[in-house]
């Protein structure tokens, strides 16, 4: 990921220092192991525990002429420890610490996504209740359908979020394996109580059954699980764009003492926040297919996989902790105009209570095919010349004489609307 995009917190575990501390501290906690078994000898632990190290300028260097990036940091580490660097990686493969490795990384991004997701539900949760009661219209295809609150759409958004974090907490719980098993998988020449030892000590469980490496369908679970989330984000961002369109302006993000939206209009305050978390969210998505594609590999093992992980384990996590944080902000800073919801509501002169009144008229007797009828061709003057819906309505024989005038008025109510809003909040919010 590109500076811009990126947080120090989720940019440090994605960078050479952790990466080769995690793979020394593998590596050590293998030595510990064997020792304990017999297969190294004991006082050789202190020594690697000690001296080991790794330069990663000279690790590069290395990998420029023998072309494979563990046994360049092997050689590495061995110059620091001396003779004793002969027990390191004692029965293992590469993949042990490359995969490993990995499980260890995306659960630390796992973990600070979660905090970012604790952060969005927070500002989330502070604006629903905030606007719980703050009535608007809601709508479908784009159009006016029926009143609802800002608060319910904030809801909405809570319940989905946490039901993302929920999915993240699974996720983050499945590729927490390790495997510590050998060229391929079956612990020929490494017991696998080392594998036991480094996995409980690295915070991991031990891959039940690995090959030459982890199976790839817990990294593709994990990758989809970052991709649903940016999708929800991206769900927000577009409420929050269509939101602040002109013509609309129920909501806008918030324009800071000094900000310019356009080089040309000096007018203009554009939803640049939402728009550019749109663009993160189909940038987050695009990794799901090769995270997926990976699942196949070749036998035991290829290398197909590795080039595609180290582009998006870290530019996908990245990318959605900067989104995460980026939406967090949002929320906290949008700016709501109640008066314009309310506006925008009455724009269309009572026809958000047609369901309501085709309701009643079934209930007073008449077919459900002929009270649509007297709705809709009432309905229809509001559409085509501007009348007024109850007015219309008023004016209808058909229709006050099913229901009396005093009826279809009592129907114009926007609290019948709202009226199970609590019971709503309580089974999102709780009491």
């Amino acid at each position: 990921m590109i500076p811009r995009y990126t947080r120090p917190d989720m940019a440090r575990i994605w960078e050479p220092e952790n990466r080769f501390r995690i793979w020394l501290e593998i590596e050590t906690l293998a030595c510990e192991a064997q020792a304990e078994l017999g297969v190294i000898p004991k006082e050789v632990v202190p020594v690697i525990r000690e001296k080991g190290n790794f330069d990663i300028a000279r690790i590069d260097a290395i990998e420029a002429e023998v072309k494979h990036d563990v046994i360049a940091f092997l050689t590495s580490v061995s110059e620091y420890v001396g003779p004793e660097a002969r027990f390191i990686h004692q029965g293992m493969t590469s993949s042990d610490v490359l995969d490993t490795c990995l499980s260890v990384q995306l659960v630390q991004a796992a973990d600070e996504l979660l905090a970012d997701l604790d952060m969005v539900l927070a500002s989330i949760k502070e604006r629903a209740l905030e606007h719980k009661d703050t009535v608007c219209i809601g709508r479908s295809h784009g159009i006016h359908a029926e009143p609802v609150t800002f608060g319910l759409k904030l809801a909405s958004w809570y319940a989905e979020m946490q039901r993302n974090r929920q999915r993240l907490t699974a996720a983050r719980e499945n590729i927490a394996t390790g495997a510590i098993s050998g060229a391929v998988g079956t612990f020929a020449n490494i017991d696998p109580y080392v594998e036991e030892y480094v996995c409980k000590k690295m915070g991991l469980t031990p891959e039940p059954v690995s090959t030459q490496v982890i199976p790839r369908d817990r990294h593709a679970e994990y990758f989809c699980v970052l991709a649903l989330i940016a999708s929800s984000l991206e769900r927000i961002a577009i409420e929050v764009r269509h939101l602040q369109r002109t013509e609309v302006l129920e909501a806008e993000e918030f324009f800071s003492k000094g900000q310019k939206g356009s080089s040309a209009m000096p007018h203009k305050r554009n939803p640049i926040l939402s728009e550019n978390l749109t663009g993160q969210a189909r940038y987050i998505r695009s990794m799901c297919i090769p995270a997926l594609e990976n699942v196949a590999l070749w036998h035991e093992r290829d290398i197909s996989h590795s080039s595609v992980e180290r582009y998006i384990a870290p530019d996908a996590t990245v990318a959605l902790d900067f989104s995460l944080r980026r939406l967090s902000g949002l929320i906290k800073n949008l700016v709501v105009y109640p008066k314009n919801m309310l506006d925008n509501l009455n724009k269309m002169k009572g026809l958000v209570f047609s369901q309501k009144i085709l309701l009643d008229l079934t209930q007073a007797g008449v077919s459900r095919e002929a009270a649509y009828r007297m709705v809709q061709r009432n309905a229809m003057k509001v559409w085509e010349q501007g009348k007024d819906f109850q007015e219309e309505l008023l004016a209808d024989q058909d229709v006050v004489g099913a229901l009396g005038e005093a009826k279809i008025r009592e129907s114009f109510d926007l609290n019948y609307h709202l009226k199970h809003v609590n019971t709503i909040f309580k089974r999102v919010f709780g009491e």
